[in-house]
């Protein structure tokens, strides 16, 4: 019962959104503000400066440029509240010559089985379950990658992202949109710089609705007829820097930052204007031999109130492992464990190939 009733919320909150009528919401298409790779997550997202393997198409595309490998595959699954919503990621990349690669990713994230109870009553007025139909809520992107190093200029590296993304709630509405990603990565020495601009030209959502099927039950209630429209995600910006320190012979340890400045209105992050909010992502990653890995990482920093209108400062811990066996790496990550309710940890799992 209580899985049935978080997923009525989770389908109620995704159907506002999709029926707004505002050109550009807050928080639009935040599917993909998750993030990919267990190794990401387990370190917060901090991945602008110092991302080199195929997971670099959706957090730095000029990351790709510094694979090693001919070939690299890239799978995820991960579960949320609970096990309700499921989010999955696969990603390859290739390199086309000695400077160029590509890559193509593809994420989904979605509740499947809400129960559609607009039919719970039969003719007489009385309650049958066997009327309760099923769908799924479903946010999905295709993401196509270009990376290329700049060879007049030793250590920078270029790259872009055009996206496409489709978004369904059952039958009653569907979107589609696109729009392109920017990046690019400079090392100096130890250091790693990197910046990332996410939706460049915003990003188009294109939604069609079926107010048919809702258009009785919205009369009857009083609520609005949803009409298409045309969803705006506006650009965001992110600036990473990092360092690899080397520990003695055998131990490393990569320290990194991630800067997020949104332009969408005020957010409860560090720093917030009407005009942008800055959000801060720090991560580390300690290694042994370059073969196992245990990160840590800390995000989400916001200021909550409390009953007494006190305010307190909250942040969400992340922390991960990984292992290389030759050519594959495994990584597990737990998030969300900032949450107050043990039952909404998340456990991330990702699995990384290498191919010559």
């Amino acid at each position: 019962m209580k899985k049935v009733l978080i997923k009525l919320i989770v389908f109620t909150v995704t159907t506002q959104l999709g029926y707004s009528q505002a050109v550009s919401p807050k928080y639009s298409n935040e599917f993909l503000s998750i993030g990919v790779g267990a190794r990401g997550l387990g370190m917060s997202g901090s991945q602008a400066a110092n991302v080199q393997d195929v997971t670099a198409g959706y957090w730095n595309p000029a990351g790709l440029s510094g694979i090693k490998n001919k070939y690299e595959f890239s799978l995820m699954h991960a579960e949320y509240f609970a096990g309700i919503a499921k989010y999955d990621y696969a990603g390859f990349a290739t390199a086309i010559d000695t400077s160029s690669h590509l890559g193509i990713s593809l994420i989904r994230f979605a509740v499947d089985d809400i129960p559609d109870t607009r039919f719970l009553y039969n003719a007489n007025g009385a309650i049958d379950y066997n009327n309760i139909r099923f769908f799924s809520s479903a946010d999905y992107a295709f993401i196509f990658s270009y990376a290329r190093r700049v060879n007049f200029l030793p250590g920078l590296r270029i790259g872009a992202n055009f996206k496409i993304v489709h978004r369904s709630v059952g039958n009653f509405a569907n979107a589609w949109g696109f729009g392109l990603d920017v990046g690019a990565q400079l090392q100096l020495k130890q250091w790693q710089f990197g910046v990332m601009v996410r939706d460049i030209t915003g990003t188009f959502n294109a939604w069609t609705h079926n107010s048919e099927l809702v258009f009785d039950i919205y009369t009857q209630t009083g609520n609005e007829i949803p009409e298409n429209s045309i969803e705006i995600t506006l650009p965001k910006a992110i600036f990473g820097v990092s360092r690899y320190f080397k520990v003695k012979e055998k131990f490393g340890i990569l320290a990194s930052t991630d800067m997020v400045l949104s332009f969408d209105g005020r957010r409860n992050v560090i720093l917030k204007s009407d005009f942008a909010s800055m959000d801060l992502n720090v991560g580390m990653e300690f290694d042994y031999l370059k073969t196992v890995f245990f990160r840590l990482g800390i995000g989400n920093i916001q200021e909550v109130k409390d009953f007494d209108e006190s305010t307190y400062t909250s942040f969400q811990p992340n922390a991960g492992i990984g292992v290389k066996i030759n050519k594959v790496i495994i990584d597990y990550a737990l998030t969300d464990i900032g949450d107050q309710s043990e039952s909404l940890y998340s456990h991330v799992f990702s699995i990384k190939l290498g191919l010559d």
